[in-house]
């Protein structure tokens, strides 16, 4: 079992291994030892620790003889991207995605952009006990115009959002520059809030894990919709012209009718009243384990173009391997323009399950998952709620228990995962 890395690479507080300089130092000499060889990139989010990790990490790949390219605050898709326009060896982002600013982390990136494999992260983790061994010809290399080639990729997509009227919450994260930049330069008009970062309000109260204020302010300034990102900018999160929020769920749903798909992915959370929706098109739905790199895994098996998860990551892989919120807020908006469709046509047409997700606080996952009356709590959930769907998984990114519950009617739903909630945590 890996000891560091979880389903979105390493993280945790600030200050407490793994995230400390020291830590990223070791971590980055032991990447220079298994990543391909070749130049490495970086980029981080906007979180006040980014330049401190960032640095020890970049000080470790220097000792191991990497050149490393230090490219700035920019979205992790646009990490995953530059990564192929350099033709770098690997990339690396320092960020903690949706959680708050005293969290931070790292994920890898291949060279084709994808995050690193399993194999891969084993064996880095296994080269963070090997000694300290220099190796010359590392070198720190400029950033280049990195931000610009990202934006110069986004208008090659050639969306067309001239006349819709757009609220874009960059959630004090990685895209408060280039997320509402990029709308701008596809036509929209744009009224941008969270594009102010201090260090400290990275996901506070804004962004794709809050996305109230976007969509009240949708409804109240009369706009045609608007977008939420995370911290890092892969995951995008909408309102329609009501103020009614559309999630993952309903991206699919519009993408694949509107786009003729044969198929789609999403995940094990993946909403009952989507695969209904689908299965009434003649549209299958495959579902993946949590987590993005599941779901593009999944997606190359398959052959399939379109998945993602209900938080907002949603691939498109003709256009890239990776989840890119901004990316996926221009060819939302684009494809219900050409359409001539309404986002609040989607979000009436999509009749989802209620469907409820506790966090069960626990000292130990692995202990509490292998329980042995976990199976038995599970089984007695699903009796009580009938008809429907109960999942129980280890949060691979916080100290939780993710437990969800799915069914018809929603005082049950509810009542039902408060109790499994309960349950497992007194477990501990």
């Amino acid at each position: 079992m890996r000891r560091y890395f979880g389903t979105d690479g390493i993280r945790g507080r600030v200050g407490q291994e793994p995230m400390t300089p020291a830590f990223l130092e070791r971590l980055g000499r032991a990447a220079a030892r298994v990543l391909p060889p070749g130049e490495v990139l970086l980029a981080r989010d906007t979180r006040g620790s980014g330049p401190m990790l960032e640095a020890a990490l970049a000080s470790g790949l220097l000792f191991g003889g990497r050149r490393v390219r230090r490219l700035g605050v920019l979205p992790t898709a646009a990490l995953a991207q530059l990564v192929r326009v350099y033709g770098a060896a690997a990339g690396a982002v320092i960020s903690a995605s949706h959680n708050p600013y005293w969290d931070n982390g790292v994920k890898f990136f291949s060279p084709e952009g994808k995050k690193i494999p399993d194999e891969l992260e084993a064996a880095i983790e296994a080269a963070l006990e090997a000694p300290a061994t220099y190796t010359e010809g590392g070198a720190l290399l400029p950033g280049g115009e990195a931000e610009a080639h990202y934006l110069r990729h986004l208008e090659g997509l050639g969306v067309d959002l001239t006349g819709l009227r757009v609220v874009v919450d960059a959630a004090n994260g990685a895209a408060f520059q280039v997320g509402p930049e990029a709308l701008r330069r596809a036509g929209a008009e744009v009224f941008a809030i969270g594009t102010s970062p201090d260090g400290r309000n990275i996901n506070a109260g804004l962004g794709a894990t809050a996305p109230e204020t976007m969509a009240r302010l949708v409804r109240e300034l009369g706009y045609d919709a608007g977008v939420a990102f995370d911290g890092d900018a892969d995951r995008a999160i909408f309102a329609d012209r009501h103020g009614r929020i559309a999630h993952g769920d309903h991206v699919l749903y519009l993408h694949a009718l509107l786009g003729g798909e044969p198929g789609v992915v999403g995940t094990i959370m993946t909403n009952l009243g989507l695969e209904k929706a689908l299965a009434a098109e003649g549209i299958a739905l495959y579902r993946a384990a949590v987590g993005d790199r599941f779901v593009a895994r999944l997606l190359e098996e398959k052959d399939l173009h379109l998945g993602g998860e209900q938080s907002g990551h949603v691939i498109f892989r003709r256009h890239g391997p990776t989840g890119d919120g901004v990316q996926t807020a221009l060819l939302t908006l684009a494809r219900l323009k050409a359409s001539g469709s309404d986002l609040a046509d989607w979000v009436e047409r999509l009749k989802l399950f209620p469907q409820r997700i506790e966090n069960a606080r626990v000292t130990d996952k692995q202990r509490v998952m292998g329980h042995p009356r976990l199976k038995a709590l599970i089984a007695e959930a699903e009796q009580r709620l009938g008809e429907g769907r109960v999942n129980v998984r280890p949060s691979g990114t916080e100290p939780v228990v993710r437990v969800m519950v799915e069914g018809p009617e929603a005082a049950l739903v509810a009542e039902v995962a408060a109790w499994l909630r309960q349950a497992i945590e007194d477990l501990n």
